[in-house]
C-alpha cells in the first residue's frame, strides 16, 4: 500500500513566508488565525488522512459502489470514516459561523482538501461536493433556503450534488432539456435524466440535496433560459424533520475508469418536487458559483494525487537497486545502485518536485485571492482580488490537472513493471486523476475560457493586472546577483506570455478559428509562467533565510535549487509553446476538414 507523509512544512511555508496570511490585517476574521491554531488543525487533518482516509483508498478502488434496490451502498468502511469525519468537525471549517462553521481562510481550507484528495480522492468528494452546494445556496439562495439547507450541509449531516450534464448535452448547457413545472405552494416539479452524477447517491448521509438545472415553462432558448434548482432526496417537513421520498432515483452507476469509491450515477427525476436557488432564468450565475469552487477544488486533486504519486516515487528510487551511475559506482557495498543515480529518474522526479512545489504556491495564491475578494476591507482591493481569480480559475484547473497527470505518470514509471500493478498503487493513482482533465469543465473548455472569456473579453484587464505584479517583483530584485538565476527565468517565461498575447490579440478578428487550436499551448505557457513567478519568490524567501542563517539549511537550499531546476528544466518551455502558437495555430484551423 502507498505511504503518504504530509507536507505540513511546505504548507508553514507558504502561508507564512510566501504568503504571509498572519500579517493581512485588512482581510476580515484573519484576526482570529496564528500559527498555532493553524498548525494543530493541519497536523489534525494530516493523521485523520493518513491513518483513516489512506487506507480506504484501495478499499474503495478494489470494491467500488453498489446499485442495490435503488439505493448506493458505498465501499467498506466509508460510511465509519464519514460518521468520524464529521464528528471531528472537518466539514465546517471554512462555513459561515452563522450556520455552525469555524469561519476558517479559504487558503487554511485548501491545504485540507489537498490532503483529503492526496489520501482518497473518491471519499473526499463527497463532502467537497457538499461545500459546493453550501456556498451556491450561500450566495444566491433566499433566507427559507438558507435556513433550510445550510446548518445540515455545513454539519455534515446532508450532502450536496450538482446535476448539469445530460446523455445529449455535456459542455453546451444550452442543449438542456430537463424541465421545472409550477407547483402551487411556490415549488416545482422537476423532470429529466442527469448523468455523471458524482455522489448521486450514497449511504452515507441521511439526506442528499441535488441542485438541478432546468428550463421553466416560459424560459428562453439557450443558455438564458436555465434555471437552478434545490431539490431534496428527502422532502422536508415544516420542522426541519424528514419526510417522504422525493420522486427521483439513482436508475444507474457508471463503470468508470477510476474514483471507483465515489458514486457517479444517472440520476431521474420523475415531477421531483424542488425550490428556486436565486432568480428563474438565472441558474447558470448561480451554479458558477458552484462549479468554480469546484474548478479550484479540482486543480487541487491534479496537485494532490501528483504529490503522493511523487512521494512513493522518491521512497522507491531510494530503495530500488538497479544498475550503476553513468560516471561509476556510487555504493560499491551493494551489487548496484539505487536508481535514483540515473539521469532519467533524477529528471522525472526533479520535474515533479518542482511542479508540486510550485502549484502549491500557486494554489495558496489562488486560494488568497478569494479570501480577499470576499474578505477584504477596501472594495477596490476585494475587486481586485476578484477579478485575479477568476482569470486564474482556468489555469489552476485545467494546467495543474493536466501536469498533476503527467507528473504521476512520470511518477508511475519510476517503478517500472512494479508501477503497472495494483499492489503498489501507482496505477491507481493514474485511473483516479486522469478523470481531473475532463470533469467540471474539460481542460480544453478551460483553456477556450482563458483567451475568451479572461482575456478578450476585458482586453486583458486582469492579465494586465498580474503582469504589473510580475514587472514590480523582478524590478525589486533584478539588482540582486544572487536573484539572477530566477529573475531571468521569470522574464524568460514574461516575454513569451506576453508575446504570444500579443500574436492571439492581433489576429481574432480575422482569424477566430485559430483561438480554439492555440488555447492549450497557451494555457500550459500561462500555468509555467505562473509557477516561474512562484518560485522567484521563494527564491528570494530562500536566499534571504540561508543569508541569515537559519536553522534549517536543508529545507532552504532544497527551495533555492528546486527554484533552479524549476527556471532551467520547465521556464525554458515557454518560447517552444509560444512557436508552437504563432507557427501551428493557422495551420491547423485551416486544414481541410475531408483531409482527416
Amino acid at each position: 500500500m502507498p505511504v503518504y507523509q504530509a507536507p505540513l512544512r511546505d504548507y508553514q511555508f507558504v502561508l507564512n513566508e510566501l504568503l504571509n496570511v498572519y500579517q493581512q490585517d485588512e482581510l476580515k476574521g484573519f484576526d482570529e488565525i496564528d500559527t498555532e491554531l493553524v498548525n494543530a488543525i493541519l497536523q489534525g487533518m494530516a493523521e485523520f488522512s493518513t491513518d483513516i482516509m489512506l487506507p480506504l483508498n484501495s478499499v474503495g478502488d478494489r470494491e467500488g459502489c453498489r446499485l442495490e434496490a435503488g439505493q448506493v451502498k458505498t465501499p467498506t468502511g466509508f460510511k465509519a470514516a464519514y460518521d468520524q469525519f464529521v464528528d471531528n468537525g472537518w466539514a465546517t471549517l471554512t462555513s459561515d459561523p452563522a450556520y455552525g462553521g469555524q469561519g476558517l481562510p479559504s487558503v487554511v481550507g485548501s491545504f485540507i482538501l489537498e490532503m483529503t484528495a492526496a489520501t482518497n480522492m473518491s471519499f473526499g468528494m463527497y463532502p467537497g461536493l457538499t461545500h459546493g452546494a453550501y456556498s451556491a445556496i450561500h450566495a444566491h439562495g433566499s433566507e427559507s433556503l438558507k435556513q433550510k439547507y445550510l446548518e445540515k450541509f455545513v454539519s455534515g449531516e446532508w450532502t450536496g450534488t450538482m446535476n448539469l450534464t445530460e446523455s445529449h448535452a455535456g459542455t453546451d448547457l444550452a442543449l438542456l432539456r430537463t424541465k421545472a413545472v409550477p407547483l402551487d405552494n411556490e415549488k416545482y416539479a422537476i423532470s429529466g435524466e442527469k448523468i455523471f452524477i458524482s455522489s448521486g447517491d450514497h449511504d452515507l448521509s441521511d439526506n442528499i440535496v441535488h441542485l438541478v438545472l432546468a428550463r421553466l415553462p416560459d424560459a428562453p432558448a439557450g443558455v438564458k433560459g436555465i434555471s437552478l434548482f434545490a431539490v431534496p432526496k428527502y422532502l422536508i417537513n415544516d420542522d426541519g424533520s424528514l419526510g417522504e421520498r422525493n420522486q427521483l432515483s439513482a436508475t444507474g452507476l457508471e463503470h468508470k475508469m477510476g474514483l471507483h469509491g465515489n458514486s457517479t450515477c444517472v440520476m431521474l427525476f420523475d415531477g421531483a418536487e424542488g425550490e428556486l436557488v436565486g432568480e428563474a432564468h438565472q441558474g447558470l450565475r448561480a451554479m458558477f458559483t458552484m462549479m468554480n469552487e469546484a474548478r479550484l477544488g479540482v486543480g487541487i486533486q491534479g496537485l494532490a494525487v501528483s504529490d503522493i504519486a511523487y512521494q512513493n516515487a522518491l521512497l522507491y528510487a531510494k530503495d530500488r537497486i538497479q544498475g550503476r551511475a553513468l560516471s561509476g559506482p556510487k555504493d560499491n557495498d551493494k551489487a548496484a545502485d539505487p536508481i535514483l543515480v540515473h539521469g532519467d529518474v533524477r529528471r522525472m522526479l526533479l520535474a515533479q518536485k518542482a511542479f508540486n512545489e510550485g502549484a502549491r504556491g500557486l494554489m495558496g495564491q489562488q486560494s488568497l485571492w478569494l479570501d480577499m475578494s470576499m474578505r477584504h476591507q477596501n472594495p477596490e482591493k476585494a475587486k481586485e482580488a476578484a477579478a485575479l481569480a477568476a482569470f486564474f480559475t482556468p489555469v489552476v484547473k485545467g494546467f495543474v490537472t493536466d501536469q498533476g497527470f503527467k507528473a504521476c505518470v512520470d511518477a508511475q514509471q519510476v517503478f517500472g513493471g512494479h508501477g503497472y500493478v495494483h499492489e503498489w498503487g501507482m496505477e491507481q493513482f493514474v485511473r483516479d486523476l486522469r478523470i481531473s482533465m475532463i470533469y467540471e469543465g474539460t481542460n480544453g473548455v478551460q483553456a477556450l475560457d482563458l483567451i475568451g472569456r479572461k482575456l478578450l473579453s476585458d482586453k486583458g484587464a486582469a492579465l494586465n493586472l498580474w503582469s504589473k505584479m510580475v514587472k514590480q517583483y523582478i524590478g525589486q530584485h533584478q539588482g540582486n546577483s544572487a536573484m539572477t538565476p530566477y529573475v531571468m527565468g521569470l522574464m524568460h517565461a514574461a516575454k513569451d506570455l506576453e508575446k504570444a498575447t500579443g500574436f492571439i490579440a492581433s489576429r481574432v478578428e480575422k482569424s477566430p478559428d485559430m483561438i480554439g487550436v492555440a488555447s492549450m499551448p497557451y494555457l500550459q505557457l500561462m500555468g509555467i509562467t505562473a509557477l516561474a513567478w512562484i518560485w522567484a519568490r521563494t527564491a528570494s524567501i530562500a536566499l534571504q533565510a540561508l543569508d541569515e542563517e537559519t536553522q534549517e539549511r536543508t529545507f532552504y537550499q532544497s527551495k533555492l535549487q528546486t527554484a533552479k531546476c524549476y527556471m532551467d528544466y520547465w521556464a525554458v518551455q515557454t518560447t517552444s509553446l509560444r512557436l508552437q502558437i504563432e507557427s501551428s495555430s493557422h495551420t491547423m484551423a485551416e486544414f481541410d476538414d475531408a483531409l482527416f
